[in-house]
């Protein structure tokens, strides 16, 4: 093994890191410095690194960005009209309260598709608070199964932008990562949420806080049947375009166009947020300046997550532009590593060092981008890696992830019965979804 180009790997690692954690760097520019010291210490000149830098930010951002920005305007659709409520509301009102728990394991699966993690969480907590008064169980009976189903969308499933930024570092289809995410995903959903679930809350009694005037207003919700075809649509139209592209002939040539176009991300994100904008927004009585300003405000943290993903882009260039993948991926296939499991625990070690998922995955997939270059995966395998850094990037909430004091905070925990509950449910969740992307990656 080539030890200046180790050297150059490990330098970069621990400097992002100390970036970070130590001088409290925002991830955006710290990439890029570590992306240039390593690219200085594997032999790069200074002309070398900043076209790599335009190259990894250029190729990677063409597509995130437009998928980012309009998955977020459509989620601030969804937000705005009451959506995620009415999904909420509508799910358990068909169940009895027994069943309230898959209910909300549900509505979490489906509202973190569009709506971001802690956006839906504080949403939702209303209905969890009513649940608990109603039901006299403790609080933990019904959070944790919305944790867990809010949880692994936001990770697992497009177009959040956790999962797009990584499936297009590492060249993954998004109709691939959407159909692996969700049969991943239920399990991990189940396991972490509905049965663990379960069980804490025998151990662990808390209860909702003193209702408050105020706290719930009545407003008129959209209906569960449009609010589920209006985030069905996009998924379905971007699974068809990958199963028509893999199962069809080259030579049904108008069929293979016609799926290309409305069912690319760009334009199935393009026909959701025309039909969120009208039937939710328009037919209801919106004006057009408010649904400016919604579109507006959602960009704003969208641009953050962008950049973000972009100097990830430029650390993988960095990474594969001085060979430095090539020589890892070497070393991991002669010492019998599959990148399956090196995704996973790159993930999960930069989760738990510096706390956010999606630095974590963005991170992660920079190193694991290059291993691939030569690997030959079918696309399914490439699904797999990106829900096996989704997994890593979920296992492990702790006291430097913002999710645990906000989990911490709106249920009334304690530190120890956070760790107790919620970072164990993140574990259950982070393993169950490797072990399901192993499954699908060993035997397909």
């Amino acid at each position: 093994m080539n030890s200046e180009l180790l050297l150059s790997v490990l330098a970069g690692i621990a400097l992002l890191l100390i970036l970070i954690l130590v001088v409290r760097l925002h991830a955006f520019i710290a990439l890029l410095i570590a992306s240039i010291v390593s690219g200085l210490l594997a032999g790069l000149d200074g002309a070398q690194i900043v076209e790599t830098m335009q190259n990894g930010m250029g190729s990677t951002l063409g597509f995130v960005a437009t998928v980012v920005g309009l998955g977020a305007m459509f989620g601030a659709m969804l937000e705005a009209s009451g959506g995620a409520q009415a999904i909420a509301q509508s799910l358990i009102s068909q169940s009895r309260i027994h069943r309230a728990p898959w209910a909300l394991m549900l509505t979490g699966f489906i509202v973190s598709i569009p709506v971001f993690f802690d956006v839906a969480l504080i949403i939702l907590i209303p209905v969890v608070y009513g649940l608990q008064r109603k039901s006299g169980k403790s609080l933990l009976a019904f959070a944790i199964p919305l944790l867990a189903g809010l949880a692994i969308t936001h990770a697992f499933v497009p177009p959040t932008p956790g999962p797009v930024a990584v499936a297009e570092i590492i060249g993954a289809e998004l109709g691939m990562v959407i159909l692996i995410g969700i049969i991943a995903g239920l399990p991990a959903a189940i396991i972490g949420g509905v049965i663990w679930g379960r069980y804490i809350s025998t151990r662990i009694f808390v209860t909702a806080p003193e209702s408050q005037d105020g706290e719930q207003h009545e407003i008129q919700l959209p209906s569960l049947g449009l609010l589920l075809s209006l985030i069905i649509i996009p998924l379905l139209l971007i699974i068809s375009n990958t199963l028509v592209q893999t199962f069809t002939k080259e030579e049904a040539t108008v069929l293979r166009n016609i799926f290309n176009l409305i069912g690319h991300p760009f334009t199935a994100l393009i026909i959701a947020n025309l039909l969120a904008w009208y039937t939710l927004g328009i037919r209801r009585g919106m004006s057009r300046v408010k649904l400016m300003s919604i579109s507006t405000r959602s960009l704003a943290p969208a641009g953050t997550i962008i950049l973000l993903t972009g100097a990830g882009g430029v650390f993988k260039q960095v990474l594969v532009d001085t060979g430095s993948g090539e020589m890892i991926a070497t070393s991991l296939t002669s010492a019998g590593i599959p990148v399956l499991i090196f995704a996973f625990i790159a993930a999960t070690l930069i989760r738990m060092l510096q706390g956010g998922a999606t630095v974590a995955m963005i991170t992660s997939a920079g190193l694991t981008a290059p291993l691939l270059v030569q690997a030959g995966l079918s696309p399914l395998q490439l699904a797999c890696i990106v829900i096996a850094i989704a997994s890593g990037a979920t296992f492990g909430s702790h006291v430097n992830d913002s999710g645990f004091w906000l989990v911490s905070q709106y249920f009334g925990l304690t530190e120890k019965q956070t760790f107790r509950s919620w970072t164990v449910m993140t574990m259950l969740v982070g393993v169950t979804g490797l072990i399901g992307a192993g499954v699908m990656y060993f035997l397909f």
